[in-house]
């Protein structure tokens, strides 16, 4: 079969696992464009598919090299955009190449407000297009396991749950690009760096959301207008309640991404920097031991963005094939998202927020908040 030809839109940070990925899928993906409005950081982005691709004797082409995405879109044969921009652009860009019929592969969060999300999700149904949201620690080892775990009934009831992502960002790290730190492109910690692992929280707990309370503060980062510090009570209607401590505040560097698991018949917690090390296994079954977890499901992985975007290329590319749902569909991206800016909504409003399928918010609902 023809290979995908894939697009990279937005060439900061996280565009290397992109590429990282597209190479590790080479039997069915090509990436045939590069787009950044610094088109030097684009040209940068293009030779190091090349270099990459080299180092691994992988044949490949060297991306064409764009500063406007539309302009790409009127002059490349794509088939996949991905969407690497600031978080407030992951909307517009992706409404405009589902108009295109371009499947959608977006980084997190999908949106910054729940209509857009909505509008990206009618957009691929409409179009007969596949969106994928990128929540790629659902594919870590330990995280797969658990699921699985959760999956053969092994926990019984599970009543409660927690994502602990305690991590540091510094003013050197804000002043790298002035969108950070707004409601209108980025948000605050909770949207921004917790937002995996909420995704893997209640998914985990896997229930409709009853409501969420949250409470935010912006205490150690007085340059940016969003949240430094938040927590969030989340009630399922299953009746599981799902807690989040989240924030960049810690000194003096990143400390842990944790997330246990609580049921009546077994107690779950994975951690390390991502999710992707196993702390505590224990099931009252015990068909399996923790050492004997740990050495088959512990991963390293180079830095805090792990080593996911590779299987979840493979999940979104399986989906194209062979007209399935990807894992992180855009009804699954939306979830996480709603729990967020339901929890900023309490905060602005100092009450719990009930969730309904109608329900409109935008982070820029909160400028001007904290």
């Amino acid at each position: 079969m023809n290979k995908l030809k894939f697009a990279l839109i937005g060439c900061g940070r996280i565009s290397a696992n992109h590429i990282k990925a597209i190479l590790d899928n080479f039997e069915d993906a090509e990436l045939v464009s590069v787009c950044d409005i610094l088109k030097n950081r684009a040209e940068l982005k293009a030779d190091e598919y090349l270099i990459k691709a080299q180092e691994r004797n992988i044949p490949v082409v060297k991306p064409n090299v764009y500063s406007d995405y539309q302009q790409m879109l009127q002059k490349e044969d794509i088939n996949v955009c991905v969407v690497c921009t600031e978080s407030g652009y992951h909307a517009e860009i992706s409404l405009y190449c589902q108009n295109l019929k371009k499947h959608i592969l977006v980084e997190k969060p999908m949106a910054m407000s729940i209509l857009d999300a909505d509008r990206m999700i009618q957009a691929a149904q409409k179009n007969n297009l596949k969106l994928a949201v990128c929540h790629q620690n659902r594919f870590n080892p330990p995280i797969q396991k658990l699921r699985q775990a959760i999956n053969e009934e092994r926990f019984g009831r599970i009543f409660a749950g927690t994502a602990r992502i305690l991590w540091n960002r510094n003013k050197e790290y804000y002043d790298k690009a002035n969108w950070r730190g707004t409601w209108k492109l980025d948000g605050g910690c909770l949207i921004n760096q917790c937002t995996h692992n909420i995704d893997l929280l209640q998914w985990m707990i896997d229930s409709e959301i009853n409501s969420v309370y949250g409470q935010t503060g912006n205490y150690l980062h007085p340059y940016i207008q969003t949240e430094d510090y938040g927590s969030i009570i989340i009630k399922f209607k299953n009746g599981a309640i799902g807690n989040v401590e989240g924030t960049v505040c810690v000194y003096p560097k990143n400390l842990e991404e944790t997330l246990t698991i609580l049921g009546e018949k077994g107690t779950v917690i994975i951690g390390g920097i991502a999710v992707n090390k196993i702390l505590v296994w224990d099931f009252k079954d015990k068909i399996d031991s923790l050492e004997e977890i740990q050495q088959k499901y512990d991963t390293e992985i180079p830095n805090v963005y792990g080593n996911g975007h590779s299987p979840l290329y493979k999940d979104f590319i399986d989906s194209i094939r062979n007209n399935g749902n990807p894992l992180i569909d855009g009804n699954e991206g939306k979830k996480s998202l709603s729990i967020i800016l339901m929890a900023y909504k309490s905060q602005k409003y100092s009450k719990a927020i009930s969730y309904n399928k109608d329900l409109n918010i935008s982070s820029e609902d909160f400028e001007g908040m904290l």
